[in-house]
């Protein structure tokens, strides 16, 4: 079964996706990306699952901000996907 390449217009989605990326978040995109970046990471790495829904725009993109902000300890590498627009990398 194929997944759909792009659920959303780019053009609504470009400011959420910059919502993380601003802050230091790397997005993984494709498959590859997600394979090269995670299993290979020294050290810890946060990966957020970012969508348009009003659950991740309503509490995950500023919850995450809101902790990282504040952290004593940070995680080494700070990386995204976008369910429904990137769904293979997801």
């Amino acid at each position: 079964m194929s997944l759909p390449r792009l659920m959303y217009d780019e053009r609504l989605v470009a400011p959420i996706r910059e919502d993380l990326t601003r802050v230091g978040f790397t997005e993984l995109r494709t498959p590859a990306e997600v394979d090269a970046a995670l299993p290979n990471a020294k050290g810890t790495t946060l990966c957020v699952v970012n969508s348009v829904c009003g659950c991740s725009a309503r509490m995950a993109r500023p919850a995450v901000r809101h902790a990282l902000e504040r952290a004593k300890a940070k995680p080494d590498h700070l990386t995204t996907v976008f369910a429904g627009q990137d769904a293979e990398a997801t």
